[in-house]
């Protein structure tokens, strides 16, 4: 019997196990895949959750933290304007093959119970809960699932099956010389490609590796190379990146409201609700997230409170905090979908206002 077992070994259950685990809760950390790999993600990490990842990562990955190079300004590309503003304090670009090896080697490290190609395949109970798995049965008081925005443990076949038109996600890194420090965002019709710095390529002098993520249609694009054409800067930009990896993908997207508890189990990071990436703040909300779940299970591992009560917290706790993100991401995307000419004076205002601009970004952190 675990005090909680957290199901899914991203930043959001790393960051729930560790927080729970330090308190001296007995944690079972189980993973389906097996570290590290590259995930399709952004890798930008927002400066509101830094101190956050320096805390959670162990002493011998430290400098994974401070090495990091930080992003300190925002170009956004759109109907042939460039509006530009600066993020302040800076964030950093951190490569998830890197960083998620790491916060699972701290989990160990701290002592967590972490267990890697082992995927939970049902649920049962309410508290205490069993879950099986493909390396055995477990119990736990509590659970937490971050298991992902559409895992078999996350979203029911029809959130799948009603998303029209289907969004996909593909991610590359690639050596660019002279990689700029800003997180560049270029929008088409059909989609988005983010482009950011993630570290030096190689040890290469004047040369820098970038991550290219992008979210698109499918029935616009289902490959990178196919994505920069869809915009005249991103596509002259390309021409002379070379590939360091092969590209990865993930589909669909499907966005909903958060749901932050489900039936007692805490939901965090994309299995609570997944953000529209163009903000920039998936990891940071999934260390977040992960944080808030297990301070919220701290009482009710000490008996001060009932496992009802701990989820209810949870919910209030994560809408405070964290609901206002997905609001303002949802205006801001439904703005990018009004016709061109509604959009032009709209763009031109940004233009001439970078504070607003500013405004808007600080509210999606």
């Amino acid at each position: 019997m675990y005090d909680v077992i957290v199901i899914g070994g991203g930043p959001a259950g790393t960051s729930a196990a560790i927080t729970c685990v330090r308190r001296g809760a007995s944690v079972l950390l189980l993973e389906r895949g097996r570290f590290p790999r590259h995930r399709v993600c952004g890798e930008f990490v927002s400066a509101e959750s830094l101190d956050l990842l320096g805390d959670l990562l162990a002493p011998q990955h430290a400098q994974l933290f401070s090495a990091a190079i930080r992003i300190p300004q925002s170009r956004i590309f759109l109907d042939g304007r460039t509006l530009h503003t600066t993020v302040a304090p800076a964030a950093a670009g951190i490569s998830r093959f890197d960083l998620d090896a790491a916060l699972w080697d701290s989990a160990q490290d701290r002592g967590v119970d972490c267990r890697q190609e082992a995927s939970a395949q049902s649920l049962s109970g309410g508290g205490p809960f069993l879950v099986k798995t493909s390396v055995g049965v477990f119990e736990s008081r509590a659970l937490i699932n971050a298991s992902g925005r559409w895992s078999n443990l996350t979203s029911a076949f029809s959130e799948v099956a009603d998303s029209k038109p289907k969004w996909i996600g593909l991610k590359g890194h690639f050596v660019e010389t002279s990689a700029g420090a800003s997180v560049d965002l270029y929008f088409f019709d059909g989609g988005y490609c983010g482009v950011q710095p993630v570290d030096h390529a190689g040890g290469v002098e004047g040369s820098g590796r970038v991550n290219a993520c992008a979210m698109v249609r499918a029935d616009v694009a289902t490959t990178l190379p196919e994505v920069f054409v869809r915009h005249p800067q991103l596509q002259e930009r390309s021409r002379t990146w070379k590939p360091l990896s092969d590209p990865v993908k993930t589909s669909p997207l499907v966005f909903r409201e958060p749901q932050p508890e489900r039936d007692g189990i805490l939901m965090v990071g994309d299995a609570a609700a997944f953000v529209d990436p163009f903000v920039g703040d998936g990891i940071s909300l999934a260390l977040r997230s992960g944080r808030m779940a297990g301070d919220s299970l701290l009482p009710f591992f000490a008996g001060t409170i009932s496992l009802p009560d701990a989820a209810r917290n949870y919910q209030a706790t994560y809408e405070e905090h964290l609901g206002a993100i997905f609001r303002t991401s949802s205006t801001i995307r439904r703005m990018l979908r009004l016709p061109q000419s509604v959009r032009a004076p709209i763009l031109r205002l940004l233009e001439k206002s970078p504070a607003i601009t500013r405004y808007m970004v600080s509210k999606t952190r």
